[in-house]
């Protein structure tokens, strides 16, 4: 009976919501949101003023987002991987290769998947899956993080898939074009988690 509940004041200052900031930045949302959502640390950082600004008001929440992807669909289960393995960038780094391989056997249109080689893909694919724990479920569509082009050229990526010779070349192209996303992604964008208004 004696005891007295101590309830913290508010300072001004919203609690710090970053999760992790390196190799990739995620942050919690002070937002009801079912999907992780992906937007550019500019962004992000006007977000976090306005965020600072609705919090010293008093109650209430932050009503607009700024231009941003919300990661559904096979992005979905591609980011859920890559947040696994948030404090672990080498596992990161083979997430978003596997993603890369996924891709080119569900999008790309090269000669060398209408041959047997596209078995040896299969099977690296299905192997890789089992040692991340990583699956796709559903209708398979976009694999990929989305990246704006003032970065990235989605099509020059695609055609020096398409230009590969040999199954060695091609996972090289594989594996150099997802480790430049990767590092695009670590260094242009925050990640905000699923999460609910607190």
């Amino acid at each position: 009976m004696g005891k007295v509940i101590r309830f913290k004041e508010r300072s001004g200052v919203p609690p710090d919501n970053v999760i992790t900031s390196k190799p990739w930045e995620f942050r919690r949302p002070d937002w009801q949101s079912r999907h992780f959502i992906q937007i550019l640390r500019s962004l992000s950082g006007v977000l976090e003023k306005h965020r600072k600004e609705v919090y010293e008001k008093g109650p209430g929440r932050v009503h607009h987002l700024p231009p941003h992807f919300v990661l559904s669909g096979s992005m979905a289960f591609t980011i859920q991987g890559l947040f696994r393995y948030r404090k672990n960038e080498e596992k990161m780094r083979e997430v978003y290769y596997l993603a890369g391989l996924v891709d080119c056997m569900i999008h790309q249109v090269t000669p060398l998947l209408r041959t047997g080689a596209i078995k040896e893909m299969y099977s690296k694919i299905t192997t890789l899956k089992a040692v991340l724990e990583m699956n796709w479920y559903g209708s398979m569509d976009q694999v990929l993080l989305p990246l704006d082009t003032q970065f990235h050229y989605d099509a020059e990526y695609r055609g020096s898939l398409a230009s590969a010779s040999s199954m060695k070349e091609l996972y090289r192209r594989i594996k150099e074009e997802t480790e430049e996303m990767f590092e695009i992604l670590s260094h242009e964008y925050t990640f905000y988690t699923p999460g609910k208004e607190p």
